[in-house]
């Protein structure tokens, strides 16, 4: 199971990756960057976006192909919110299990489905943080992989939603990417922890 934080010598051996974002400047509010992914969903993603508006946060979401071409209405609540938009691929297709060639034609089917619904975006975030090094080579010509700081891991069900809470809370840091799910899998966790986490 993946850690809630980043190891801190992961950045180092993986570089070329976003994990963090740069430190507010001096004198400024630290920020934090909200993600989503696996979704458009047509009920949790528009809950999403009302929580969102109520905190008045904005946040990226890193949708999937498929799910796009089922909820392209959903697309458009989002970009008339004004949250971004990135490629999640075209079915969340796992980089360590996937032949690099068909790995990039999933990426690139998933950006053709986007650009359908108008979305241009240079943002990718691989499913499950899993990514080859021949894939990753290839994208980063053209994308900014997207990775993160603070996997809140609202999916797993073996978790109370207290303890996703803490791990959305705990030891953040001016910068942190967090990772959240937009999906039926994370929905028992996300409909709790979502709200606290951005009160907090």
């Amino acid at each position: 199971m993946l850690p809630p934080r980043i190891p801190a010598l992961l950045p180092i051996a993986v570089p070329k990756r976003r994990w963090r974002m740069p430190p507010a400047p001096k004198n400024s509010q630290p920020s934090l960057y909200l993600t989503f992914d696996d979704g458009p969903h047509p009920e949790i993603t528009p809950w999403v976006i009302q929580q969102l508006e109520q905190a008045k946060a904005k946040a990226t979401f890193f949708c999937v192909g498929q799910n796009v071409t089922k909820y392209p209405a959903v697309i458009q609540e989002l970009k008339q919110a004004g949250h971004a938009i990135g490629n999640h691929t075209q079915t969340h297709a796992n980089g360590w299990k996937t032949e690099p060639g068909v790995y990039l034609n999933e990426v690139a089917e998933c950006q053709e489905v986007l650009k359908s619904v108008g979305v241009e975006t240079n943002l990718f975030r691989p499913p499950y943080g899993r990514l080859s090094m021949p894939a990753a080579n290839a994208l980063g010509a053209d994308y900014e992989i997207i990775m993160w700081s603070v996997l809140t891991q609202d999916y797993d069900q073996s978790l109370h939603w207290e303890e996703v809470l803490a791990n959305s809370k705990s030891n953040l840091k001016d910068g942190d990417i967090l990772v959240f799910h937009d999906s039926e899998k994370a929905w028992p966790h996300l409909q709790k922890v979502l709200p606290a986490a951005l009160a907090h």
